[in-house]
C-alpha cells in the first residue's frame, strides 16, 4: 500500500519533465548540422541538392527506426526502450564530430536517425501510462514543446560554441546530455503501479479511464492496420510532419538566401520564432482538454483544436513578400500550429487505441512522417537550385498540408472513440 505518500501527489509531471527534457536534446541533435551549414558551406562545399541528400538519408534511417522501435518499445517496455534509444543516438551525435567528408556526413546522419526512432514511440506511451485520458493532450504538448525548445536553444548556443571552438564541439557536447539524460531516467522512470512515488490518490486518478496497461501484451501489426482509424494517423503524418522538417533543416539556409543574413545575423530571428512557437504551441495543447473538462466531447474537441491549427497555417503562404520580424511572426505561428496540431494527433491515437497497441502504430505513423520527411527535402533542394521563387512554392504546401491532413483524417476516423482490438 502507497499510504506513506500524500493523495495529492504529482509525480506523473515529474515524469513528463523527464519526456520534455529528452525530446530538447532529441531536437537540438537534429538541429546542428542545419546551424552550421553556413559554416559547413565553405569546408565541404555541397549543393542544396547534395545538403537536401544527406537529411533524406536521415530521414529514410530514422522511418525504419520508428517502425523497429514501435515494436520494440511494445514488446520489451518504455524503460528499456527509451535507455536504448537515447543511448544510441547520443553516440551518433557524438559521431559528427569524427567525419571529415560529405559522406561521412551521411553515414553520421544515417545512424543519428536509427537511434533517434525511439524518442516519440516511447514518450506517447509513457504518456499514456502515466495521465489519465482527460489530461494526456496537455501532458503531450508540454511534451513535444521539448521540440520547440532544442530548436529556440540550439541556435543561441550552437552558433557560439562552433565559432569558439570550432565545429565539431556542438556535436560533441549534445551527445553528452543524452548520457547524463540516461543516468537521470533509469532509476526515476517505472510503471505507476510499481512507483514508490506514486500516492494512492494519484494512481487512482492515473487508472480511472480503466484501460488495461499490457505493457508486454502482442497486438498483431494486421490487428493496428486493418483499422481506418490507424490510417487516419498515419497519413496525416505523412502529410504533415515535412513541413516540421522543413523548418528545422532550412530556416537557415531561408533567412541567408533570402534576406544575405549568416547565422550570426539570423540567430535572433531563430530564437523568436522558436519562442513563439513554445509558448503557442503549449496553450493549443491545452485548448482541445479544456474543452473537453468543459463536457465536450473527445471527438469534437480534439476536432475543433486540429482545425483551428490547420487554419492558422495558412499565413505562411505569404512569407516571402513581407520583412524579417513579419515573417519570423508568420513562422512562429506556423510553427505553434504545426506542434499543437501534432501533440492532438498524437493525443488521439490513445483516445482510439489500447495502451498495448500505442507505440507500434505511433512507430508506423512516424514512419510515414519520416518518408515525407525523406522526400520533402529531397524535392525542396532540386526547387531551391533550379527556380528563382523555390521558397515561395515550398511554403506554399506548407499553408495547405494540414487543411488536407485535416480533411483525410476526419474522413477515416469521424468520431475519436476506443477501440476493441484483438490479438
Amino acid at each position: 500500500m502507497k499510504t506513506s505518500e500524500p493523495p495529492t501527489s504529482r509525480y506523473r509531471w515529474v515524469i513528463c519533465a523527464l519526456l520534455f527534457a529528452a525530446t530538447t536534446i532529441n531536437y537540438i541533435d537534429r538541429q546542428i548540422l542545419s546551424l552550421l551549414k553556413p559554416m559547413l558551406d565553405d569546408v565541404f562545399g555541397w549543393s542544396s541538392t547534395q545538403f537536401g541528400a544527406i537529411n533524406s538519408a536521415f530521414q529514410a534511417s530514422y522511418a525504419l527506426s520508428l517502425l523497429f522501435f514501435g515494436w520494440f518499445v511494445d514488446r520489451y517496455g518504455t524503460k528499456i526502450g527509451y535507455t536504448l534509444s537515447i543511448g544510441l543516438w547520443s553516440l551518433a551525435a557524438m559521431g559528427h564530430a569524427l567525419v571529415n567528408s560529405i559522406s561521412g556526413f551521411f553515414g553520421a546522419r544515417i545512424a543519428l536517425g536509427i537511434g533517434e526512432g525511439g524518442n516519440f514511440p516511447a514518450a506517447i506511451k509513457a504518456t499514456a501510462q502515466w495521465f489519465p485520458r482527460n489530461e494526456r493532450a496537455f501532458a503531450t504538448s508540454l511534451l513535444n514543446s521539448g521540440a520547440n525548445a532544442g530548436a529556440m536553444i540550439a541556435p543561441a548556443i550552437v552558433p557560439a560554441v562552433a565559432l569558439s571552438l570550432g565545429w565539431h564541439w556542438p556535436f560533441l557536447i549534445a551527445g553528452l546530455a543524452g548520457f547524463v539524460w540516461v543516468a537521470i531516467w533509469w532509476p526515476l522512470f517505472s510503471d505507476p503501479a510499481e512507483s514508490r512515488r506514486v500516492s494512492v490518490g494519484e494512481l487512482t486518478l492515473i487508472q480511472q479511464d480503466g484501460e488495461p496497461d499490457g505493457e508486454m501484451a502482442s497486438i498483431s501489426w494486421k490487428c493496428i492496420l486493418c483499422h481506418r482509424e490507424a490510417w487516419s494517423f498515419i497519413i496525416s503524418k505523412l502529410l504533415t510532419d515535412p513541413v516540421w522538417w522543413f523548418f528545422l533543416i532550412w530556416l537557415p539556409d531561408f533567412f541567408k538566401k533570402t534576406r544575405g543574413l549568416d547565422i550570426k545575423s539570423s540567430w535572433t530571428l531563430l530564437v523568436s520564432i522558436y519562442s513563439i512557437i513554445t509558448v503557442l504551441s503549449i496553450a493549443g495543447g491545452w485548448i482541445t482538454g479544456h474543452l473537453a473538462s468543459r463536457g465536450w466531447s473527445i471527438t469534437r474537441a480534439r476536432k475543433s483544436g486540429m482545425l483551428l491549427f490547420a487554419i492558422c497555417a495558412l499565413p505562411i503562404a505569404t512569407v516571402t513578400w513581407v520583412g524579417d520580424w513579419t515573417a519570423v511572426l508568420l513562422i512562429g505561428l506556423a510553427g505553434a500550429a504545426h506542434q499543437a496540431w501534432s501533440a492532438t494527433l498524437f493525443t488521439t491515437v490513445s483516445d482510439m487505441f489500447p495502451k498495448p497497441a500505442i507505440a507500434k502504430l505511433i512507430g508506423v505513423g512516424g514512419m510515414a512522417g519520416s518518408i515525407g520527411g525523406m522526400i520533402f527535402p529531397l524535392i525542396t533542394g532540386i526547387v531551391l537550385d533550379s527556380c528563382k521563387n523555390g521558397y515561395s512554392m515550398i511554403f506554399g504546401y506548407c499553408s495547405l498540408a494540414y487543411l488536407l491532413a485535416f480533411a483525410l483524417n476526419n474522413l477515416l476516423a469521424p468520431s475519436y472513440k476506443p477501440i476493441e482490438l484483438g490479438k
